[in-house]
């Protein structure tokens, strides 16, 4: 008899933990909920970023001020490629790869932007 109890309840547990179509959407919907919040925000702002660095790289000319990755801030005497031909200071030039451009340091930009603010 008790043995009898014991498969009559596995029974009933079995029959309850059966789920529908609908129930294995609903499991993987906070999976896919934490993917689209990962992804508009963390991936997504990424890309821009990359996107937004790598337009600014292309546009390097003559003229500007740079600022490396190494934290060496320096005037584009020369352009060739990939390779930009940096003055440090008076005299003294060094080649670097574009990649390796951190970000543009334009004193005159900014000047720009500052007084335009102060107009508005």
């Amino acid at each position: 008899m008790f043995f009898a109890d014991i498969a009559h309840a596995m029974g009933a547990a079995g029959q309850q933990g059966q789920a529908g179509p609908a129930g294995a959407l609903g499991s993987f919907l906070p999976l896919i909920l934490m993917f689209a919040i990962f992804y508009f925000l963390l991936i997504r702002p990424q890309q821009k970023k990359a996107k937004e660095h790598k337009a600014m790289l292309e546009g390097i000319q003559r003229g500007d001020r740079i600022l490396t990755a190494g934290g060496l801030f320096g005037r584009v005497m020369g352009v060739d490629g990939d390779e930009l031909t940096v003055e440090l200071a008076e005299g003294l030039q060094v080649k670097v790869e574009r990649s390796y451009v951190a970000g543009l340091a334009n004193p005159a930009k900014k000047a720009d932007k500052k007084e335009a603010k102060k107009d508005k």
